[in-house]
């Protein structure tokens, strides 16, 4: 049996299925967090360019954009998922090295509004989207993610499973949708090494072709069934010819979805660890930014090859900066949207901080990666003492998630700056009883 067929016969199995509370519960959290990254996305470059060109689509269609516009749901996914990716504030299942939300809410989500789905079946379509992508990206592992940016890559297969089981697929379409999600599924690494624009267009396209594999299984156009395990297929071709054999093994006794990552930061998540560990150095020995002589950061690799900026001068190249980030915090005690304002890219302060930072790879914490995200700070101050603190995990990995409440309070600080804070705990009302939900118009304006 191949790969796809067999999240295929999960996927007829997940049709009977009754999910419990507690992936529900955890499903929407899921959608929570989408929200918080897509408001604060909605004008981030390319999404302005994106929106005029998209223009004709837009007052047509089933599906809707976040204000309530009509659009096709294509367009929908595109713009959604990547809005929902251009903020770098969304979630992530560490095993996979993959932000999953992006494309596979925004996919869901725009088939659900064009079918008239309720609240239910949209939750259960983003769980199966879940469920199927990030095993994928489990099994294509650090190799894949070497070179290729998993979330347009392993996002295609989210945005085409959730789309292919509200739309009804199971059996051999459902395995269709899969297969020509494969030949769809993109996005460099190298897109992001330099200052641009493309990287949220990954998450976008993720769902979209998704959505487009979804839709063309259901026309009946069929795929090749062994386009992941095949001696050509993704696997081989995209990684170091990962074994499938057991990629099935825990569907529907495992959920990942319990074990996403919400970020309790904003930036690259690579940083994080750093981030958490230089605050609570900070903490404890009650440190100001004018005591500190150096900070010295020991983490994994490819935290290093994509926070890769030494002197970031965009607001982009910020967000992937170790040194900015890093500094940002211990001198301005947090890491928000306020760090990549010009001012703060500027800020003299953080500057001279950041000319005090040095980052290195430490063997021991690489070799954890991807299933823990660790850093070692140390830090030397003015009068000559030196504090060590690892990080073993970062604050809103599964082993310190973010509370239900710190969910909330993450929401609100970014949905009401742009919609009303009155709006905003209107639409989290609404998420958190989606399951009772006949339909899903309390998600839009």
């Amino acid at each position: 049996m191949h790969a796809t067929e067999t999240f295929a016969r999960y996927a007829t199995e997940f049709r009977q299925a009754r999910l419990d509370d507690e992936v529900l519960h955890h499903a929407k959290r899921a959608v929570i967090d989408w929200h918080a990254a897509l408001f604060p996305g909605l004008d981030v470059a390319p999404m302005p360019q994106l929106r005029a060109l998209l223009a004709d689509d837009i007052g047509r269609g089933r599906a809707r954009l976040p204000d309530g516009r009509p659009v096709p749901a294509r367009a929908a996914a595109l713009l959604n998922g990547a809005a929902a990716h251009a903020a770098e504030v969304d979630d992530s299942f560490r095993d996979a090295m993959y932000h999953p939300g992006a494309a596979t809410v925004a996919a869901a989500l725009a088939i659900a509004q064009e079918r008239g789905a309720s609240g239910l079946d949209f939750l259960r379509g983003v769980v199966l989207g879940y469920e199927v992508s990030t095993r994928i990206g489990v099994a294509m592992g650090r190799a894949h993610y070497r070179y290729w940016h998993n979330t347009g890559t392993v996002g295609t297969f989210g945005a085409a499973a959730s789309a292919a089981g509200l739309l009804g697929l199971h059996g051999a379409s459902f395995a269709h949708a899969l297969a020509t999600a494969a030949t769809f599924a993109a996005g460099l690494q190298q897109a992001f090494r330099m200052d641009s624009m493309s990287k949220p267009l990954h998450a976008g396209r993720a769902a979209e072709g998704g959505v487009l594999a979804a839709q063309l299984a259901a026309q009946g156009v069929t795929g090749s069934l062994d386009v992941l395990d095949g001696e050509a297929g993704f696997g081989r071709a995209m990684s170091d010819g990962p074994d499938w054999s057991a990629v099935g093994d825990t569907l529907g006794r495992d959920f990942h979805i319990k074990r996403l990552t919400f970020k309790n930061h904003i930036g690259c998540g690579h940083t994080f660890a750093a981030i958490d560990g230089a605050l609570e150095l900070a903490r404890r020995h009650g440190l100001r930014a004018a005591d500190i002589r150096r900070v010295h950061v020991a983490t994994y690799g490819p935290a290093l090859d994509i926070a890769c900026y030494e002197d970031p001068r965009t607001e982009n190249e910020a967000r992937f900066s170790m040194r900015f980030v890093v500094a940002t915090a211990l001198v301005h005690g947090s890491v928000r949207l306020a760090a990549y304002t010009p001012e703060r890219l500027a800020d003299a302060d953080v500057r001279a901080m950041m000319a005090r930072i040095t980052a290195v790879v430490d063997p021991e914490i690489d070799a954890a990666f991807p299933g823990r995200r660790s850093a070692r700070v140390e830090i030397e101050t003015t009068d000559g003492q030196r504090h060590a603190w690892l990080q073993p995990d970062r604050k809103g990995d599964p082993e310190l998630p973010l509370s239900d409440a710190e969910l909330d309070d993450k929401f609100l600080e970014l949905a009401a700056p742009v919609i009303g804070a009155e709006r905003a705990r209107a639409l989290l009302r609404n998420i958190w009883s989606l399951d009772k939900a006949d339909g899903l118009q309390g998600l839009t304006a």
